[in-house]
């Protein structure tokens, strides 16, 4: 295991090394842009089965606009969030949570640190 950059990224990679799941942590970078710039974005946890997972305890305005576009501009990559509070609100006072914007964008999502088994497979 490596340096994580949340104590919730190091719960997830306990839970997914308890189920005895591969992985490499943030060992890869996907170029996206965002207009007007060429940016690179790390995925947290890259799965053998080819699932990227990202990891999120917050989820801001910045991080859902990138997402958007990696998932336009990559429509081929399998990435999936992992959320440490799905019902939480994207923003203070909205009736989004960060699963209805998931939903919405078609990512698909779960509540960690645990990780659906049928995700692994």
């Amino acid at each position: 295991m490596g340096t994580f950059r949340s104590g919730f990224e190091q719960r997830v990679a306990s839970s997914l090394s308890r189920e005895g799941v591969h992985y490499a942590y943030e060992i890869d970078r996907i170029s996206f842009i965002e207009p007007e710039k060429k940016r690179k974005y790390t995925p947290d946890f890259f799965l053998s089965n080819g699932v990227i997972l990202e990891v999120k305890g917050r989820l801001t305005t910045a991080d859902r606009k990138k997402h958007e576009w990696v998932k336009q501009q990559h429509p081929d990559i399998d990435l999936r969030f992992v959320f440490q509070r799905a019902k939480g609100k994207i923003y203070k006072g909205s009736k989004t949570s960060y699963a209805d914007w998931a939903d919405k964008n078609n990512i698909p999502w779960c509540q960690g640190p645990s990780i659906p088994e049928e995700w692994t497979t």
